[in-house]
C-alpha cells in the first residue's frame, strides 16, 4: 500500500482535523523511529496514518480499534499492520512483539501530548516545547487529561529506553515536521 491509498483510508473515515493531525503527527514518528530501527519508513509511517482511521466512526473501546482491523482485513492490509494496530489499544488484548508494534503504541500518546504542550505556548510552536515541558505537564493530571499517563511509561518501558530519551526523539522528530502539523 502506498502512502497516498492509506491516506485515502484515513481520510475517508476521519473528517474531524484534529484526528488527521494526530495520524500524521504518529506517522511522523514512526518514520523516524523506522529509519533508526533500519526497517521500512513507508511501511511503518502508513501503519501510524491508519492506527486511528476508525477511531471518529467507533471510537467506543468495543469497537476501536477492532472495526478497524476488520476494515483493513477486507481490503487486504498486511497481517503485522492489522495486528500493531490492534496492539496500540492495550485493551484489545493484542500482544506487542515486533519494534513496529511497541514504537507505534510508545509514539501515539506521547505525540499527542507533546502537540497538546505546544499548543498551550503563547506562540503554539513545537519549537518551543523542551523536554522539561513535557515532564511537568506529564505530572499534571489535569493538562490533556484524556492521555494516558501509563500507556506513556508502558511505551517507553517497552522500547527499553529512558523516559528522557523518548521524549527528545519523538520532540525532535516533531519539530523537524512541524510545519505539516501546523505547530
Amino acid at each position: 500500500m502506498t502512502r497516498e491509498e492509506a491516506y485515502k483510508i484515513l481520510t475517508e473515515y476521519t473528517t474531524k482535523e484534529s484526528l488527521i493531525k494526530h495520524a500524521l503527527a504518529v506517522e511522523i514518528c514512526m518514520r523516524a523511529y523506522a529509519e533508526k530501527y533500519g526497517a521500512d519508513k513507508e511501511e511503518w509511517g502508513n501503519v501510524g496514518l491508519l492506527h486511528d482511521f476508525d477511531y471518529e466512526k467507533y471510537p467506543t473501546e468495543e469497537e476501536h480499534p477492532f472495526k478497524g482491523a476488520e476494515i483493513l482485513r477486507n481490503l487486504g492490509v498486511n497481517e503485522e499492520w492489522v495486528k500493531a494496530i490492534l496492539g496500540h489499544a492495550n485493551y484489545s488484548g493484542v500482544t506487542r512483539d515486533s519494534d513496529m508494534e511497541k514504537v507505534l503504541y510508545a509514539v501515539d500518546e506521547l505525540s499527542g501530548f507533546i502537540v497538546a504542550c505546544a499548543l498551550v505556548k503563547p506562540s503554539k510552536k513545537v519549537e518551543d516545547v523542551s523536554i522539561k515541558n513535557v515532564k511537568d505537564k506529564l505530572k499534571d493530571k489535569r493538562f490533556a487529561a484524556a492521555v494516558n499517563r501509563e500507556d506513556i511509561k508502558r511505551g517507553v518501558e517497552e522500547l527499553g529506553v529512558t523516559l528522557d530519551e523518548h521524549i527528545e526523539y519523538t520532540l525532535e522528530t516533531l519539530k523537524k515536521d512541524a510545519d505539516k502539523l501546523g505547530i
